[in-house]
């Protein structure tokens, strides 16, 4: 079905990031021509400005098993997190509010494997799960913030949403300096809990800014937290793997209180970005326009430099979060 509204394209064809001979690291990354995609009933078309990346994007696409478990097949883009400007809205394309979107509204969201491109089609609303999603870019929030929102945003809220923190807890964030701990630190402290974080000794600094109480991760981890939290730890989520958990059932932690976001361990509820609350995304965004949250970013690359852009970003030793810029 065509769009119902629409601006013109300058042509037919526009760049997107794609794997097209195979699956695999950042060299097998290609910007490629492709088609100009059309918007159908319940879709619209948002010409990309700046694409956020995350973990999940190399993950996923890492190599061919990967891909086939997230039931990807080649030629497949790459990259989930967007924001930009509606270009095309298709009949019954509606916001969450059940509000019209018109051509030239600024919208972020997620794109699942192929926000790195010209353009996107999403439905509206939509989820975050295959068939994408989209929201309102609030005012005051700039895009390249806005792109980097979706995974991560919504990762840390269904996670706080499992050990649901108040003012009289103290919660243990393993991980904490990575993509979802920048959320989820900042959430919990709204929330009123205390919050101590592990990482690097390097992300000390960025963890005290964000308003966590640094701690380094590995051997020893327990007596630092006996130290530090002599009332002992209330809850926990380990953004990294299973070593958070498992210190934390040392120190007394219930399961009931304990989350993890990359492993399954048994009696522990796992978060999942795709069971957000509604409406978690579009508060997160208003905190952060607000100025009540805030999202570092460590570096932007042009699209045609996306292969360095993703091998500084899988280092995971960047304090905050890669952007794709994707200029008219």
């Amino acid at each position: 079905m065509s769009p119902s509204r629409s601006t013109s394209t300058p042509s037919s064809t526009a760049r997107a990031v794609q794997f097209v001979e195979s699956f695999g690291g950042p060299e097998t990354l290609e910007l490629r021509e492709v088609p100009v995609p059309s918007v159908g009933a319940g879709q619209i078309r948002v010409r990309v400005t700046a694409a956020g990346l995350n973990p999940m994007d190399w993950f996923m696409t890492s190599d061919p098993d990967a891909a086939a478990r997230f039931g990807l097949s080649l030629p497949c883009g790459f990259g989930n997190d967007y924001a930009g400007v509606v270009d095309a809205v298709g009949d019954g394309a509606l916001a969450a509010d059940g509000s019209r979107f018109e051509v030239g509204d600024r919208v972020f969201g997620g794109a699942f494997s192929r926000s790195v491109a010209d353009y996107v089609v999403v439905d509206a609303p939509g989820h975050i799960g295959r068939g994408g999603d989209v929201h309102r870019t609030p005012e005051g929030l700039e895009d390249r913030v806005a792109a980097s929102l979706s995974i991560a945003g919504c990762t840390a809220a269904a996670a706080l949403a499992v050990i649901d923190p108040g003012p009289s807890d103290t919660v243990l964030i393993g991980g904490a300096g990575g993509a979802v701990g920048v959320f989820a630190v900042q959430l919990a402290r709204l929330a009123g809990a205390r919050v101590i974080g592990t990482g690097s000794a390097t992300t000390a600094d960025a963890l005290r800014t964000l308003g966590a109480e640094p701690t380094t991760y590995g051997d020893g981890l327990a007596e630092r937290l006996r130290d530090l939290a002599p009332g002992g730890i209330t809850a926990a989520m380990d953004l990294h793997s299973t070593d958070t958990i498992n210190v934390a059932r040392e120190l007394g932690v219930p399961d009931s209180r304990m989350t993890t976001i990359a492993a399954v361990v048994d009696g522990v509820t796992p978060a999942n970005g795709a069971n957000a609350a509604p409406g978690a995304i579009e508060d997160i965004a208003r905190l952060v326009a607000e100025g009540r949250m805030r999202v570092p970013i460590a570096a932007t690359f042009p699209v045609d430099e996306v292969r360095s852009a993703v091998e500084l970003q899988a280092g995971r030793h960047v304090h905050g979060k890669v952007v794709i810029d994707l200029p008219g």
